[in-house]
Parts: C-alpha cells; structure tokens; sequence
C-alpha cells in the first residue's frame, strides 16, 4: 500500500459509524473536554512509539516479525499482540504508515501463539492460559470495526476470519463461573462486539445471558463486584466473597459498562452506577487506587493492575450518571502520565528513581483502553475534574462489611484499617489483612503508607516481577521472630476491627494475634495485641500494646513511603523526619527508633511498586505498650 492509498484508507476509517453509546450525553464544556483529549491523546502516541521502540522488525523471520520484546521479563508476552488496536487507532489519528505496519505486524506475529481450537495463549508454551483469548479478541475487533478500512480486502476478510475462530472458542469454553470473574465480565462486552462485527446473533445472545448471571456478583451494601477467587463463589472463613479492586476498575467493569450503554440495559446501567460509586471510594485524591486489600493485590500497581487494562472507559462513559466518574477518568490518567517514562508505563510510581525496568505489558494493555475512549469521543458525555472525588471531600469512617475493611478521613488525612480475609486460592498469598495500616495518605505531601504482600509470591509466574532484593514487606504491623520463623499480625485472618468517631478524633481498634504464613499464633511470648489508630486534623497515632509478657524481641514495622534524594534525619533517638517536596514529614515514637539498613537507602517492594525508610520501634523490656505519631507540616 502506498501512502497516498493509506492515507486515503485512514480518513476512511477516522470518519466511518461508530456503534452508538445509547445515553450519553453531549460535551458541553469544551476545554476541560478537549485538555483531556489532548491528554490522552499525547500519552497513547507517547506509548505507541515507546512500543515500536521495541517490537521485532524482521520480516524474514515471522516467528520474531512484530514481537514486542518486554525489558523487564525474559518471557514473551503472548497478549502483545492486544496492541494492534491502539496502533491501528494512531494511524488513523496521525496518517503515519509506521503505526499501520506496526499493527499489522504485531496481530500476524500472533500466529505463533495460536492454538488449533482458535484461541490464543498467554506465552510461547502451548500449554500456558489461553483465556486471554477474549482480550485479543476485542482488541482485533475493535481495530476491524473503527479502523479496518485501513486494510486492503484480502488481509481484513483474514483476519475476520481470524476473529471468527477466536470467538468460537470463547463461545464453546466460557460459562459465568469457568474461572475468575473478569473473564465471563468481559465476555459479556467482548461477545457483543465480536457479534456485531460478525453480523453473528448466536454471539450477541450468549453476551445477554452473560449479563444477566453476572448481575448475581454484586455486593452488598456497596455493589462490588465479585468472583475474584478460586472457586470464584468461594466465601471466606468470615463469609466474605473474593473481591479485588484492580482487576474491577480496570477490566470488569469497562466491559459491562460498554454493553449495558450500548444494549441500552436500564437495568444493568443502574447496577453499574452504583457499583462505580462503591469502588470509586477507593481512588485516592492523586488517582491512585487503593487496593491494598485486594485478593489479587500482588498485581496492584497503585495505578491500577499489573496486566488488566485501565479505568478509562467505564468512568469516562458514565460521566453523566456522576460527574466524579469523570474526575476519576482524567486523574488516574494524569498519574499514568507520571508513571511513565521512555514511552513506557511503568509499574509503581517508584519504579524509575530504583531502577527497575518495566514490563511492557502494562503498556499495550493500557493503551487499549485509551484507544477505545477516543475512538467514541464524539459519543461521550461532559468530562472534567470540577467535581471532587469521594476521598477528597470525606470527612469521618466509613466500614465496608463485605470486605472488613474502614476509611477513614479527618482534616488532611486519608486512610484504611483492613482486616479482610478473602484470599485469592488456597496458599498463602497475603494481602494485606490482621487490622493492618494498609494506606495512608496526606493531602500535602501524598502517599506515607501502602501495604504489601505479607510474602511477595509469583502467584501469576508471567504476569508478575521478580522482587528486587531483600523481600520486605510495606505493611504496617507488629512482629517479632521465634526459631527463625517469622510471627505478625498481618498474618491473622482472623482479627476484628471496631470504630468510632467521637470529639473530632476518628479512633479505629483492631484485636489480632501474631502468628505465622502457616496461620500458627506465637507460643511461648505476647501472642494477642490491640492495634490503635487515632486519626486527628494534626496527626495520625499508632500504638500496639499487650496484656501478655512479651519474652522474645518484638517489634512495631512502619515502612513510610519515600522517594529515593528525600532527605532522612534523626534529630534524636525518637524522631525521624522525612522532607518531601511539599512539606516535613516527622515520626515521633515513645521508644527509640531505628531505621533498617538497605543497600540503596530504602527498601523497595513490587507492590505496589514504591520504595520506602523502613522505620522499626522495639518494644523495650518489661514494657507492654508502644506509641507511634505521625505529623505533617
């Protein structure tokens, strides 16, 4: 193809019909609108080049012809071929025939991946997860729809054919519980498109049954969704379904979102409302999500998730139901700008200042979602940051019964107490739970605490990072170690919370024991603790006490989140500051405080990608009792 005949072929497709968004409401303020493009746009051309910057360009060889090689994994990622559509979306945005060749490439190289019964697999290994068969289908089907004009008539009826195959085995391999709920979640949107791409009702019907079972995965009383566990209607000991942020914001609910808009599902479009009102009470003032206590929080990026795809879409589309939806938008996608770096999303916000290399799946995942916002900007309603976020305006405690797990905010402060016991499958992978501190923010100076797994596990071999380093935990807890095994509270799944807010002072108690990964409580030594968290407009206290006879060191962890340049001082043996850009961060302890030696001068944890001052309080001997108080100014 020539350029003249490309360029020919892309005004084509920038100006061909969309599918309608059925009750969305036209834009009416224009230049918060258009920033927000202009945003969106500028990131999604800065990620698409960052992504040519490593794909294989060698046509010779159409085992290695359009691969994108990851700097950070020795693995291949089979989804990479996902990124055809946001390529195929800049070549009709900016005319240039690298992205078309790009796109091409990266969805031929996907041949070698594919399996006889249509479906794609996760790596190179033939016997590796083939569900993400319904991501790249989407994203195939979304570059044939809003851009497959761009190809000549013999390669676009291959690929429909391509696309034909795929659907037929998500059609004969999900059901609305074969596995995790994101799967059957985003066949209900994927089976839709895919349907009317086809011209296929089998698929649209199958997508309606979808939606119909998955409105049986909310929660009460906040509508979370559900079904993020092995069995994914597995309760926990507390009877609590599996719930996970990450995946809900990113995935899920994107699809559902952009089936009910489009079949017009009064019904479903309700439901979401009020689900995305529930689960945006959890995005921070900075757009970052708290899914620290998330059954699959070992993939939280603070971002969002390791591989799902973005917020953009489901919040951006339901901007008219609640303004905040669209604030959410356009701040979690500010702080995607600021994760990235040599045209690359990085995993954590930390990931650059300690040098570790990111993984570029979370690139041509989020660029999707991208993609698919701006080709249906003409659809979508009024977004801007005019409306605050619930975080930011909140004032007091908030408990969350299906996950047992409180917010609270006073002043400046925001913060979460959880002692969620849900678990992802049987093992141990430990998010944060036991009455934990699992974040902590502050309006000036931004994110002080945010917990990691108890252990980091690759419970996702090749979706996840290796940590770098000693493995240290980032959660907030009390601990101590007998016969070389490790004892602390966020172990216990079992632990109790209770709240109040009295006089202006939000006061959060947690009752747990110490005990190990094996859910073994300490012998022989303090084993029950009483864990307080007293949040006021000047500062946030902690203090861990016991009635039992503490015979074995013991110890109070409190990593603060802190940039590698900060500067760390010790005025004296109970004070430890940290200068942020915008203001002095101050521990103050009722015992001496020590801080770990690293070898970088801070700890660093893939979850959720952040480097930290580990500071540690002992319990001194013969005490029962230790304080801990945080200010800011």
């Amino acid at each position: 193809m020539n350029r003249k005949e490309f360029i020919q072929r892309s005004t084509l497709a920038a100006i061909g019909l969309s599918f309608p968004l059925i009750g969305c409401n036209s834009q009416t303020d224009e230049s918060n609108s258009l920033a927000f493009k202009k945003l969106a746009e500028d990131l999604l051309k800065e990620w698409c080049d960052g992504m040519i910057k490593h794909q294989v360009n060698n046509p010779s060889d159409a085992k290695v012809h359009g691969m994108l090689e990851c700097p950070a994994c020795e693995t291949i990622h089979g989804r990479s071929m996902d990124a055809v559509y946001p390529f195929f979306h800049m070549a009709t945005a900016t005319g240039e025939k690298k992205y078309l060749d790009a796109g091409i490439a990266a969805l031929e190289w996907a041949e070698i991946v594919t399996l006889p019964d249509g479906s794609w697999t996760n790596t190179l290994d033939p016997k590796s997860w083939n569900g993400i068969t319904i991501f790249g289908a989407i994203a195939l089907a979304e570059a044939l729809h809003y851009h497959g004009n761009l190809l000549d008539d013999v390669r676009r009826e291959k690929w429909m054919e391509r696309l034909q195959h795929a659907a037929e085995f998500i059609y004969e391999k999900f059901t609305i519980s074969f596995t995790n709920i994101n799967y059957p979640a985003t066949a209900v949107y994927g089976l839709n498109l895919i349907g009317r791409v086809l011209k296929n009702d089998t698929y649209i019907a199958r997508s309606k049954e979808f939606a119909e079972e998955v409105k049986a995965f909310f929660t009460t009383p906040n509508y979370l969704l559900y079904g993020e566990g092995k069995p994914s209607d597995k309760l926990s000991e507390k009877g609590l379904n599996a719930v996970d942020l990450g995946y809900n914001v990113e995935e899920s609910l994107n699809s559902l979102v952009m089936y009910a808009l489009h079949e017009n599902d009064e019904d479903l479009l309700t439901l979401l409302t009020k689900s995305l009102n529930g689960h945006l009470e959890f995005m921070l003032p900075d757009g970052g999500w708290d899914n620290s206590w998330g059954t699959r929080q070992f993939k939280w990026t603070y971002w969002g998730s390791r591989t799902a795809d973005g917020c953009q879409p489901a919040f951006g589309m339901m901007a008219h139901k609640n303004p905040a939806f669209g604030t959410a938008a356009v701040k979690n996608t500010e702080l995607l700008k600021r994760c990235t770096t040599d045209g690359l999303l990085h995993g954590g916000i930390h990931y650059v200042s300690h040098r570790i290399k990111p993984c570029i799946h979370h690139t041509f995942a989020h660029a999707k979602n991208l993609a698919a916002m701006l080709d249906r900007w003409d659809e979508l309603p009024e977004i801007n940051t005019r409306t605050p976020l619930p975080r930011t305006l909140a004032n007091g405690v908030k408990h969350f019964p299906e996950l047992d797990t409180s917010l609270f905010a006073r002043g400046n402060w925001r913060g979460t107490v959880t002692a969620y016991d849900a678990i992802y499958k049987d093992g141990h992978y430990r998010q944060a739970t036991g009455g934990a501190l699992s974040v902590l923010y502050h309006n000036k100076v931004g994110l002080l605490v945010a917990a990691s797994m108890a252990i980091y596990k690759l419970v996702e071999v090749y979706n996840q990072q290796p940590n770098p380093g000693e493995d240290f935990a980032l959660t907030p807890r009390v601990e101590t170690f007998k016969d070389e095994v490790w004892y602390s509270n966020i172990f216990d799944r079992a632990a109790t919370i209770k709240t109040e807010d009295v006089n202006n002072e939000i006061k959060l108690n947690a009752i747990s024991q110490l005990k190990n990964e094996s859910n073994e409580v300490i012998k022989g030594t303090a084993s029950d603790f009483e864990l307080s968290y007293e949040c006021s407009e000047d500062s946030l206290s902690i203090s861990a006490k016991t009635r039992q006879n503490i015979k074995e060191q013991t110890a109070f962890v409190l990593p603060i989140i802190s940039q590698n340049g900060e500067a760390v001082k010790q005025p004296n043996a109970s004070l430890i500051t940290i200068q942020k850009p915008e203001g002095l961060v101050s521990i103050k302890s009722s015992v001496p405080l020590k801080i770990k030696e690293t070898p970088k001068g801070r700890t660093f944890n893939m979850v959720p990608g952040m480097e930290a001052v580990p500071i540690i309080a002992y319990f001194e001997q013969g005490t029962k009792e230790l304080t801990i108080a945080i200010e800011v100014s």
